[in-house]
């Protein structure tokens, strides 16, 4: 039986777009150009605008967009690159597949978010790059990323979870060298299917995405080097012009839901609701208890669906141990215990939140 509030609703936000959503599909369907055509020149251009960056490649996936980053970098073989070992799997699958090093590092346990120390005390000679993810759209703090790793390696900024999210007054993906982008139908900007982007403000790693994307073709039929097949389609483009201009808003009300969210918890006992920060545009809610699977139990009772993003730290997850060595990561550990993230969608209601909220309560009483 589907849970009376789930996790995330899609179709709400459809409802409200169906007609110019259909109506931009349709006017793709009509062209006959269906890869890397208008549409995909288009929104790269808006996107690169809304960001105030001077060049967005887009491409794939958001996990492709990472592989493509590192690879604009020339990432491979004898390199290590440093990433938070709570977070998605992408960012270390997207280094081992260059044959780089994932070197993991722990978290924030308030934040969630990369600790600079630990990134300071793992550099090497062999440190290329660090991978600063913005989780649960969060703006990590990459200029003491950058101060505790120097100025010579890359930063990588993975703002899968963060898209619309500013701090200082400055578009997360415009504070490293490089930065991935993921429109996965659950981002606050997502498709209808897989799409990602790669957003950069040097003209020539510019051009390296845009050859790398595309077969590590320049120019049709010559191959400079090697690349891949990750071009974004035109009705994905065409979908995601349709919903970007709402992005703003939609996050304000995430931020407002958030925000009841949390002066409702704040009263309860054994919940630690996430902290606030500038320009956090809440992908995901997500609170740390001790007795989370009690609350997830109870939440599960009441209809309510609840996620645990993540349960395993990545240096614990076993595709990655050839390159742990037994690791400890104390923070990320005690948060993959820990961590529930809660509903959360523009459309998420007062009411339903005080639902969710009644929910917990119930479990801590």
């Amino acid at each position: 039986m589907s849970p009376t509030i789930p996790i995330l609703d899609l179709t709400t936000q459809y409802t409200a777009l169906q007609e110019d959503v259909e109506a931009a599909a349709l006017r793709v369907l009509r062209s006959g150009r269906y890869v890397l055509g208008p549409e995909v020149e288009a929104l790269e251009t808006e996107l690169g605008e809304m960001l105030g960056i001077g060049h967005v490649v887009s491409c794939a996936s958001g996990t492709d967009a990472l592989c493509l980053s590192l690879r604009a970098l020339d990432i491979g073989p004898g390199d290590e690159v440093l990433v938070p070992a709570f977070t998605f799997a992408a960012p270390a699958e997207a280094v081992a597949l260059t044959g780089a090093r994932p070197v993991f590092v722990d978290i924030d346990p308030d934040s969630f978010l990369v600790d600079p120390e630990s990134c300071r005390n793992a550099i090497t000679s062999r440190t290329r790059a660090a991978v600063v993810v913005h989780l649960y759209g969060r703006p990590a703090d990459v200029s003491a990323v950058r101060e505790a790793i120097g100025p010579d390696v890359a930063i990588v900024e993975d703002c899968a979870q963060s898209f619309g999210a500013r701090t200082a007054g400055q578009a997360t993906g415009t504070f490293g060298q490089i930065a991935s982008f993921s429109f996965f139908p659950s981002k606050n900007l997502g498709g209808c299917g897989d799409g990602g982007a790669v957003a950069t403000g040097d003209p020539e790693l510019a051009a390296r995405l845009r050859a790398l994307r595309n077969h590590g073709s320049s120019q049709p039929y010559h191959h400079e080097t090697l690349g891949l097949n990750s071009r974004l389609d035109e009705l994905q483009a065409a979908i995601l012009r349709v919903k970007l201009p709402h992005v703003a808003e939609w996050n304000e009300k995430r931020q407002r839901a958030a925000g009841r969210y949390t002066e409702r918890l704040q009263k309860l006992d054994g919940i630690q609701p996430p902290a606030d920060a500038d320009g956090h545009v809440w992908h995901q809610y997500t609170l740390l208890s001790p007795q989370r699977d009690a609350l997830q139990e109870q939440l599960a009772k009441d209809g309510i669906e609840s996620r645990i993003y993540y349960p395993i730290p990545l240096h614990r997850q076993e595709a990655y141990a050839p390159w742990t060595n037994g690791v400890s990561l104390p923070a990320a550990e005690q948060v993959c215990d820990q961590c529930l993230s809660l509903p959360m969608f523009p459309e998420l209601s007062p009411a339903q939140i005080e639902q969710i909220c009644a929910s917990l309560a119930r479990a801590e009483s």
